[in-house]
């Protein structure tokens, strides 16, 4: 069976791209706080560090790697972003660990992939606040559609429903992202497109894919 799919949606780079600059009211702090000239220790695999990681990144790795074993597992992630970000679900950790897990373990992270996870979440911050023009801590589905607009995903309105429908409680209120939200709904966009583009390499906006390739690429994203 084959699955043929046709988008005019253009692609995304590996990582969103930050603002050029914060305002000096920003309610979130500067992401680029966290990067800068660093020095490690070699201990406990920690020496896997991207040179120049700050300190701040490798403290927070190493005050939930209890057991020393230079990886932690989504409950220790989830601990660990909740010192340098905010709490996130535990639905949005899965997926986060899905789309940076260590090549060696599909269930954990290692220096490298804790770093670049934190350096990804600091951009989608700066994308956040940057259409959090109210500065409410929420995002509503049209600055969401401007926002993930801004990365390249020139999506539909159908697929945006899709997306805002997934977070709305059934109160009948308008639907808002707070930052978990919206960085589980762009994680999902850039990971799928990414997938897609796999099968896609002439960058056509068309691929032919088995159902079995289909299915494969979207179960991880729809039970994280």
């Amino acid at each position: 069976m084959a699955y043929h799919s046709s988008s005019h949606t253009g692609y995304t780079p590996s990582a969103p791209p930050a603002p050029d600059s914060h305002g000096s009211g920003s309610m979130y702090p500067p992401p680029t706080n966290y990067y800068g000239p660093a020095r490690y220790g070699s201990s406990h695999g920690y020496s896997d560090f991207p040179p120049g990681t700050h300190p701040d990144v490798i403290r927070s790795f190493q005050m939930v790697d209890m057991d020393r074993s230079g990886f932690i597992d989504e409950s220790e992630l989830q601990r660990a972003l909740s010192s340098g970000y905010q709490r996130f679900s535990l639905r949005t950790i899965r997926l986060l660990v899905f789309l940076f897990k260590n090549p060696n373990d599909s269930l954990k992270l290692g220096p490298k992939e804790f770093a670049a996870l934190w350096s990804c979440l600091g951009q989608w911050r700066a994308i956040f606040e940057r259409f959090d023009r109210d500065r409410s801590g929420k995002i509503d589905s049209t600055e969401l559609r401007d926002a993930l607009h801004s990365l390249g995903y020139a999506i539909p309105p159908s697929v945006l429903q899709v997306l805002i429908s997934r977070y709305d409680d059934g109160s009948g209120r308008r639907v808002e992202l707070n930052f978990d939200s919206f960085v589980e709904c762009g994680m999902i966009m850039k990971g799928l497109t990414e997938k897609f583009k796999e099968k896609d390499p002439r960058y056509s906006g068309t691929a032919t894919l088995t159902y079995d390739t289909f299915m494969s690429m979207i179960i991880p994203f729809l039970v994280s």
